[in-house]
């Protein structure tokens, strides 16, 4: 798996995110949230992924889209080590839910934390 996060992986379908939070797990690792759901999609494409971060939290739109920003960023370098062994495929949503503005080296070190959790999760029935 490559270290880019191209149009197709990105979780774009109103009707697959809303059954994600309907009928979806989660995962924490303070400060994200991984809500998951194993799909079946059209293309051969293992994981698609979107990001959210709360509008409660974070009043401003600048600070909103920088978190999502270096969320997508953490994921896009922490993918590979975590979903090349995924066989069945997947749609993720990954949810900031912080309060504080979070630097990189903090997202990575969560979402490190956070696939490992889902990892376990999986592979144990």
């Amino acid at each position: 798996m490559k270290f880019t996060y191209s149009k197709k992986e990105k979780l774009k379908s109103k009707a697959l995110i809303d059954q994600l939070f309907t009928e979806g797990q989660s995962v924490s690792v303070f400060p994200l949230r991984l809500v998951y759901l194993g799909t079946a999609f059209d293309d051969a494409i293992i994981a698609k992924t979107g990001v959210s971060v709360s509008k409660r939290n974070f009043k401003t739109a600048v600070d909103r889209n920088r978190i999502k920003r270096l969320l997508r960023e953490a994921y896009r370098l922490n993918k590979a080590q975590f979903f090349n062994n995924l066989t069945t495929p997947h749609a993720f949503m990954i949810l900031y839910i912080g309060k504080d503005k979070p630097s990189l080296v903090q997202l990575e070190t969560s979402m490190k934390r956070l696939f490992e959790k889902f990892s376990k999760r999986i592979s144990t029935p």
